[in-house]
């Protein structure tokens, strides 16, 4: 860990780091609440993805929060074709909502927003599509990613053979560019019909933005490979989530099959695959980790798909803390929790159990 203060980087939540010893220690003080509600106008749900706005331009504001619907109002999964914008107040807006005939490019299968989501310090926002046609899995194409300006219009498609199912996305502004990094998990699942197949993969994606009318696509990698998948009736897919790059440049992934979170090792130069990388944490307090985030003090923090609980973990593998972030459903918290991005002092992350974003602070 780097040696600056946690307590910095994230208020109540350093606090209730340096104060535990196990992971079963208590709150000590954090609280979660609500946020607001992710259902736009047209009744899409399933909140998935988060992104913090980093600057205002356009529709954009600074601070604000970007969430992506991964289903229609028919509760459908693979259908849904909106991006809301929600200000730390608790404010609503519309960024973009996507027609699936209207697309700039190639996508196969159409729209179906996961919770591959990135804002760029230029105004591109970035998001990934896993489409179906009627909510399950038989019907999953291969989808793409999909570039809307700041305006939330759609500009490009970025589709190729490696863009397999974008299920989660991390990203790291250059400068003159971005890196994109990006699991895909439609590898073989939708063949095995319910098997698992070893063939999820992550993708690195170096973008020039630099005085471009849209992002031109540099150079594509697999830089992880073989990670678990499967599909399934309740989530669609089960396989490779969230992402998280910290300033070391190790690429942390939530493994959700194998219960573990991995991380690959220079990930924004390797010029070869990680396989499925090195296990950092696994067991414990894990169960189905699937969003990810990491602080500014190179904190991983994980949610659990099969129970609602909120994991803290250091880069040595130690769980620090856990927090019952969610309970509904059966077993409780089971399928709730994607999404989540660290702001300044604060955790927000989206419940598509409740459809709401929420914080802990």
């Amino acid at each position: 860990m780097k040696s600056t203060s946690i307590v910095a980087s994230l208020g109540i939540l350093s606090i209730v780091l340096l104060a535990c010893t196990s992971a079963n220690a208590d709150d000590h003080g954090l609280t979660v609440s609500v946020v607001a509600s992710t259902v736009p106008a047209n009744g899409d749900v399933n909140p998935y993805g988060t992104a913090i706005a980093p600057i205002t331009k356009g529709k954009l504001h600074a601070g604000d929060i970007l969430v992506s619907n991964f289903n229609n109002s028919a509760n459908l999964q693979g259908t849904g074709t909106t991006i809301v914008q929600i200000s730390p107040k608790g404010d609503v807006s519309l960024f973009a909502q996507i027609d699936p005939t209207k697309l700039p490019g190639p996508c196969p299968g159409g729209v179906g927003l996961t919770t591959a989501l990135a804002a760029l310090r230029s105004g591109w926002v970035i998001v990934g599509s896993l489409p179906t046609t009627d909510g399950t899995s038989a019907t999953a194409q291969a989808g793409c990613l999909i570039v809307l300006n700041s305006m939330g219009e759609t500009v490009e498609t970025i589709s190729n053979a490696q863009i397999n199912g974008p299920w989660d996305m991390t990203s790291v502004d250059t400068g003159k560019g971005a890196v994109l990094f990006v699991t895909n998990v439609l590898n073989g699942t939708v063949a095995g019909n319910g098997a698992l197949v070893n063939q999820g993969t992550v993708l690195r994606i170096v973008l020039d933005t630099f005085g471009k009318a849209r992002p031109e696509v540099e150079s594509m990698t697999v830089i992880g490979s073989g990670f678990s998948e499967r599909t399934d009736p309740a989530a669609l897919v089960i396989g490779p989530t969230g992402l998280g790059l910290d300033d070391d440049g190790r690429l942390y992934v939530a493994d959700s099959l194998n219960n573990r979170i991995a991380v690959i090792h220079n990930a924004v130069l390797r010029q070869s695959s990680a396989g499925t990388g090195t296990t950092v944490s696994q067991g414990g307090t894990l169960n189905d980790p699937l969003g990810l985030a990491i602080s500014h003090e190179d904190l991983i923090a994980t949610v659990n798909g099969n129970d609602g609980f909120l994991v803290i973990t250091r880069p040595n593998g130690t769980q620090v803390f856990t927090k019952l972030l969610d309970s509904s459903g059966t077993p409780p918290g089971a399928g709730a929790l994607f999404g989540l991005v660290f702001a300044r002092e604060r955790l927000y992350f989206v419940d598509d159990a409740t459809n709401t974003l929420n914080v802990a602070r």
